[in-house]
């Protein structure tokens, strides 16, 4: 590549990354379940008037979001049905995959994934010690990797405290791939520039299902 092709690429990725806000690296993998999140790390430590680590939605959430990601909290039908409805309004197409009941499924004209403007689907489980969301082959990975936007449903009964304890779940079940999400897609391989939404969405949306919804 010559050094005019060079500079004309990294002015291009300077450009789109100008107005991105910029996202603090969530720092390495703990050692256990413990994502960044105000409880404390103690073996002996109270959480809620139990002895034990945190929540292990509470530390998805925080998880993910230290990684980019979104995640809002669903705790009935109702609440699914009116969130659903104002959030699919920014949005003119979606792609559904299989698997995602009719319900969890927004009110949008449909279009193939490479050209939907919203991605839905529906995870297998979840791990709060990375902050990763584990979705299925079966669901059909266009859907997940090519709208600018990803939706993802999962049940909190569905969160595990670590990544093993979430892929143990899914041993009985298991399809021909699972794929982690642990955040909106990043790259920094050109100038060290970090850049978001280059190999898949750069937006992802966690949607946590409560065990009424």
């Amino acid at each position: 590549m010559s050094r005019d092709a060079r500079e004309r690429i990294l002015s291009r990725v300077r450009d789109a990354n100008r107005d991105r806000e910029p996202v603090s690296h969530p720092g390495p993998l703990p050692e256990a379940a413990e994502p960044p999140g105000p409880f404390t790390q103690a073996a002996d430590a109270e959480v809620d008037g139990q002895t034990g680590v945190a929540d292990p939605v509470d530390a998805f959430e925080n998880r993910l979001r230290a990684a980019g990601g979104e995640v809002v909290r669903l705790a009935d039908k109702a609440a699914v049905r009116a969130w659903l409805k104002e959030f699919a309004s920014e949005f003119e197409s979606v792609s559904v995959c299989k698997g995602v009941p009719q319900g969890l499924q927004p009110e949008l004209a449909a279009a193939a994934p490479s050209e939907a403007s919203l991605g839905v689907s529906l995870a297998v489980g979840a791990a709060a010690q990375t902050g990763s969301l584990l979705l299925s082959s079966r669901e059909g990975r266009q859907a997940q990797l090519l709208p600018p936007v990803h939706l993802v449903w999962v049940r909190a009964q569905d969160v595990h405290t670590t990544l093993g304890e979430a892929l143990q779940a899914c041993r009985e079940d298991l399809p021909a791939t699972l794929a982690l999400h642990s955040g909106p897609s990043k790259s920094a391989d050109i100038g060290q520039i970090l850049v978001t939404g280059v190999h898949g969405p750069g937006r992802i949306i966690a949607a946590i299902l409560g065990a009424d919804a």
